[in-house]
């Protein structure tokens, strides 16, 4: 039944066919890496959590098993991006941009924290880029980890638990929805990166 949902393709990949074909255990495994591995970044987590829920509303996915491993993951991927950052953060973060680190990375997601201080840990779950270095820097900066992850879990569900079970609702109450899944996966990365956007509007005309 699956089967109706078309093809989506971004960068040049069908996200739904992505995630048929690597299952739970990888979409475990991408969350966790762009949740808190500073390489991570460039991976499509929002985009795969939506679509993963619209597909467990055609019964490929089991809804609950799904919203507990994506869950999971985004906070032991923040966690662990915490950790990272409180170990050997201040070393990576020194070094010279290659293609998995650019320093305009930090700059950005520091800027974040300037303006939304320890809210940033949930709100940039939301902005790409951000998601994966607000743990990290989180970690270097050597916030208190116990309130660290209580604005870990709270942003993991927002996100993670959030998307999927929007994207399952969808799926199960509007007719149709897999017509307009791509110009939904449109929006979805459009209104991520405006908060980026405006940052960045604000910044040049100050």
């Amino acid at each position: 039944m699956y089967d109706i949902i078309p093809s989506m393709n971004i960068f040049n990949t069908d996200i739904a066919e992505l995630i048929k074909l690597v299952g739970y255990f990888g979409m475990f495994a991408i969350v966790f890496a762009e949740s808190g591995v500073f390489f991570g970044f460039f991976l499509p987590g929002g985009s795969m959590i939506f679509t993963a829920g619209l597909l467990a509303s055609q019964g490929l996915f089991n809804i609950y098993w799904l919203v507990f491993l994506l869950g999971l993951a985004a906070v032991l991927g923040d966690s662990t991006g915490y950790w990272f950052g409180a170990k050997v953060g201040p070393k990576i973060l020194k070094k010279e941009d290659s293609i998995f680190f650019n320093k305009k990375y930090v700059e950005r997601t520091e800027e974040f924290y300037k303006k939304y201080g320890r809210m940033t840990v949930i709100i940039g779950r939301f902005v790409p880029i951000v998601r994966t270095f607000a743990p990290i820097l989180a970690g270097v900066g050597k916030m208190n980890y116990r309130k660290f992850l209580f604005y870990n879990v709270i942003g993991a569900f927002l996100w993670a638990v959030g998307l999927a079970l929007l994207g399952f609702y969808l799926g199960v109450s509007v007719p149709g929805i897999e017509k307009y899944i791509f110009p939904i996966i449109i929006l979805i990365v459009v209104l991520s990166v405006l908060p980026i956007i405006f940052n960045l509007i604000f910044k040049k005309r100050a």
